[in-house]
């Protein structure tokens, strides 16, 4: 008996309703979408990083999300004003001129990933001048500056939160903290602000991106992210700037100078100025909250980022900005409607060291602004 003859035999006595379902499930399908096969890599041949992340396009699940990402900061790196056709009404119409006007790329992060080892990673962006603009949380600028007056330790074990309060240790994850730090960082931060006050007095008003400028050159360390953004002077917006340890030393300081002024809205009108230069804008968020919607809501001013690279772990069920999709921020007008984003979903530390391994530091040459 032919293997027809087997299948029509068996088929015979199956119920009527579920032959044809199956014999439905035969037909061409008209509505595949347009895509790749599903493709691994085959370790079999000669070993490449780079072709094994490549591969990842294929792979499917977050593993292709990861291989757009960095596609999408490819773009965003190597974009000039000159790809584009010269409009009747373009100020830039010089072939030269065009060839420098570079898109403008924003770089928000949360700080629990500055108390890890991706403070490096960061590092090395702002110090190559490799972004435009950052944007953090207070934690994202204290946690840089607190690895520069004191150390921190990836656990070795679980310890209860009550010993280690007993120890005097704060923890962050697995990555431990003696407090002995934060009160260091603080005894640090008084006499600048102090100084601040007295500057104040004669008519120098400052902003959150001022201090963070400021602190980035008085920590003098190039070690630190902010010794970077002030050297290559590339702005730090901190919305939530009293959020964390420097809010604790403005908070003591008040009680002495309580007419000591910061002023938030000067930096918006800062930020949004950045915004309305840029000829492209790219935005690259690590984390979610503040930092995430600040840039966001920034490139609504001009309707939207042309390219968008969100990671973080964030669902979208509970409508957290966390977990709000690239497509809801086209709703909003935050990224362009004919833009391209993409939102892995991973935690930073473990995709973004192979994302900027795979496009900056792969293109560095067109990726510093160092280089003309």
């Amino acid at each position: 008996m032919s293997g027809k003859d087997v299948v029509k035999e068996i088929m015979s006595a199956v119920p009527a309703i579920l032959r044809e379902n199956m014999e439905s499930m035969k037909e061409k399908s008209t509505a595949i979408p347009k895509g790749n096969k599903v493709k691994g890599h085959d370790f079999n041949e000669a070993f490449d990083y780079s072709e094994l992340f490549s591969s990842y396009k294929t792979f499917g699940l977050q593993a292709t999300n990861l291989a757009l990402a960095i596609d999408q900061i490819n773009q965003m790196i190597k974009w000039r004003l000159s790809d584009e056709p010269v409009a009747p009404d373009d100020e830039t119409k010089d072939p030269t001129e065009r060839r420098q006007i570079r898109c403008t790329i924003f770089l928000g992060y949360t700080s629990n990933l500055i108390s890890s080892g991706l403070r490096s990673v960061v590092r090395y962006l702002c110090q190559h001048k490799m972004v435009d603009c950052v944007v953090t949380t207070a934690g994202g600028v204290e946690e840089d500056l607190m690895q520069c007056v004191g150390e921190t330790f990836v656990a070795g074990e679980a310890v209860a939160g009550a010993e280690l309060l007993k120890w005097r240790v704060s923890r962050c994850g697995n990555i431990l903290t003696p407090k002995k730090n934060y009160e260091k960082l603080k005894e640090w931060l008084l006499p600048i602000i102090d100084t601040m006050y007295k500057e104040e007095k004669k008519g120098v008003y400052y902003t959150p991106s001022d201090i963070i400028d400021r602190l980035g050159r008085e920590i003098d360390d190039k070690r630190s992210i902010y010794y970077w953004c002030s050297v290559n002077k590339i702005p730090v917006f901190c919305p939530g700037l009293t959020d964390g340890v420097i809010g604790d030393a403005l908070y003591l300081y008040s009680f002495q100078h309580a007419d000591f002024v910061i002023d938030i809205l000067a930096d918006l009108k800062k930020l949004n100025k950045i915004v309305f230069a840029a000829k492209k804008t790219g935005a690259i968020i690590l984390g979610g909250g503040v930092m995430k919607h600040h840039i966001c809501n920034a490139n609504l001013m001009r309707n939207g980022a042309d390219y968008s690279v969100y990671i973080n772990t964030g669902i979208e069920y509970d409508a957290s900005d966390a977990g709000a999709t690239p497509d809801e921020a086209v709703s909003w007008g935050k990224i362009k409607s004919e833009a391209k984003p993409v939102k892995v979903y991973a935690e930073a530390s473990l995709v973004f060291p192979i994302i900027v391994a795979e496009t900056f530091l792969k293109h560095k040459d067109i990726a510093s602004k160092l280089n003309p």
